[in-house]
């Protein structure tokens, strides 16, 4: 695969994370549905200092630029960690 392939994928990530994320659905997903369902969503939340809650980011008062930018750093945190893992398991390889 090329650099300018991996490029043109990674930006299409980033701009499909922030331009389409802000329109999803606000419904609870599965997963948070069956916890509401059977009162596990009421207990103590699992991690009380998300850094975007609800997928919003904190400081952003517009909802929609909120939601694109969580998207957006959720896309590039993800893509570190992918690239890093990745070098980390190159180098054990060589």
């Amino acid at each position: 695969m090329s650099r300018t392939h991996l490029l043109v994928g990674v930006a299409v990530c980033l701009a499909l994370a922030g331009l389409v994320s802000p329109f999803a659905s606000s419904s609870p997903d599965g997963l948070e549905r069956v916890a509401e369902e059977h009162g596990i969503a009421a207990a103590a939340p699992v991690w009380t200092a998300a850094p975007a809650p609800d997928y919003t980011m904190p400081g952003i008062s517009h909802a929609r630029l909120s939601t694109g930018a969580a998207g957006l750093a959720g896309t590039l945190v993800v893509l570190a960690l992918g690239v890093g893992l990745a070098r980390l398991l190159a180098r054990r390889r060589a």
